[in-house]
């Protein structure tokens, strides 16, 4: 039989492709959403994209009953945890929020695995964890000094997740802690479809080419980088997927809780960005520059050394792989999940 895999948060833009490489690895994942950052159109796309629509439990993590019941009425293997909120610049507008949604429904979310006695799990983290780092590459064992409540919030539950670790051997956990992801699953069926003005810069930059924003802004020109822009590692989302499903079969007895950097090792500016964009889409994509956002770094790319020797993984798919594949996911949902006619896989 297939281990069952509990996605929290596994309709969202990365989960909704781990779900894909689970079912596609032969797992039995059972997705649960509140649908707060999702579309319920997933569903129905995965299912077109593996043969079959993966189970589906609609709720709030923060829900104790529910997610006792969901463990008393299944019997979970193992749990990739993905709810959570993810914007920068909001989790700074209201705080409470991030702490409350992120790190309390993580602890409800962590005792019920306890009283299951389901004890492996792989958990999204965030490379804001390290903050604004001191040099790059950066190595799982830099310092973790997050600047904003969203990377505090990731740091608080990895902090929870080693206390754990080191007070009850049986927990196996990794901790991933990935880049920037972009693309779309090659199908077109599945990828980013952020609400309102994306807050990340491919989400931007396809919104402008076909045409629902005007123009995209530029945060700053003046860092001491190769063209003034801010540089980025980024990770296409498939290769992510399958990092989680290799990092999820690496789980093993005395595991503990490790953490794994989840990128390229190489970072692109956003100008080198809007060029690769502009030679796939075969349009310009107007610009203008603007201040500089509180908070961001110069530069941030991932040494991924340790990832790629301990978990066998290493992501494959270039800049033109990732833009050619979110411009596809783009051009076929315009409007993203409620564009008028889904595509055909």
């Amino acid at each position: 039989m297939a281990k069952t895999v509990l996605v929290t948060g596994g309709a969202g833009y990365i989960g909704s492709h781990a779900v894909v490489a689970l079912q596609q690895a032969g797992y039995a994942p059972i997705l649960l959403d509140n649908f707060s950052n999702a579309h319920p159109a997933v569903i129905d796309r995965i299912g077109a994209i593996t043969g079959y629509a993966p189970t589906l439990v609609e709720g709030d993590i923060r829900d104790r009953s529910m997610v006792r019941r969901l463990f008393e009425d299944s019997h979970i293997d193992g749990v990739i945890h993905f709810a959570g909120l993810k914007a920068v610049g909001e989790s700074v507008m209201d705080p409470l929020r991030y702490y409350h949604n992120n790190v309390v429904g993580s602890l409800v979310l962590f005792e019920e695995m306890a009283r299951a006695n389901c004890k492996h799990l792989v958990f999204s983290s965030s490379a804001t964890v390290y903050g604004d780092p001191a040099s790059v590459p950066i190595g799982e064992d830099f310092p973790l000094i997050a600047t904003n409540p969203y990377g505090q919030s990731k740091l608080m539950i990895e902090t929870v997740l080693r206390d754990l670790c080191d007070s009850d051997p049986d927990w196996q956990v990794a901790l991933l802690r990935y880049f920037n992801p972009v693309g779309a699953h090659p199908s077109g069926l599945i990828g980013e479809d952020p609400a309102g003005v994306p807050n990340n810069l491919l989400p931007f930059i396809a919104q402008v080419a076909i045409g629902r924003l005007e123009k995209l802004h530029v945060f700053g020109n003046d860092y001491p980088t190769r063209d003034g822009t801010g540089v980025r590692d980024y990770i296409h989302v498939w290769d992510l997927a399958l990092g989680h499903l290799a990092a999820l079969e690496h789980l093993q007895p005395g595991h503990g809780a490790v953490a794994y950097n989840l990128g390229t090792g190489q970072g692109y500016s956003v100008l080198e960005m809007i060029r690769a964009f502009e030679a796939v889409a075969k349009r310009t994509i107007p610009y203008e520059i603007v201040d500089r956002r509180p908070g961001d770094v110069a530069e941030c790319y991932a040494d991924i050394a340790f990832s790629a020797k301990a978990l066998g993984w290493r992501a494959e798919r270039g800049l033109q792989k990732m833009v050619e594949d979110h411009w596809r996911w783009q051009q076929r949902n315009p409007q993203g999940y409620d564009s008028v006619a889904p595509p055909q896989p």
